[in-house]
């Protein structure tokens, strides 16, 4: 399961492509990682482990979203850490909910 340091953290604005990709990455791996777990678990709540993929897959389009278009009036390496910042905390949360569906 990735970590939530996946996202690069040296240089945050080293790319936008860059970004996106590790965006792409980690949601992939996390959608993967819980339909595998509600496959391999036999008692898993069907529609609590529906509302964590829709969770995943509106954390990836917001996310991809925001890398594109940066809020104007605010610093561009302030905005792009703060980004990576939220996306980490949202990221472990679901790490702890994949956790919780067995």
């Amino acid at each position: 399961m990735p970590g939530p340091d996946k996202l690069p953290k040296d240089n945050i604005m080293s790319n936008k492509r860059d970004l996106k990709k590790s965006i792409n990455y980690v949601c992939s791996d996390l959608f993967a990682e819980c339909v595998a777990a509600t496959l391999y678990s036999g008692n898993t709540n069907e529609e609590n482990a529906n509302a964590l993929l829709r969770s995943i897959l509106t954390l990836h389009s917001d996310f991809v979203s925001r890398v594109s278009h940066p809020e104007p009036g605010m610093k561009g390496r302030k905005y792009y850490k703060t980004l990576v910042a939220e996306f980490n905390q949202q990221i472990s949360e679901i790490i702890d909910q994949i956790g919780n569906l067995n």
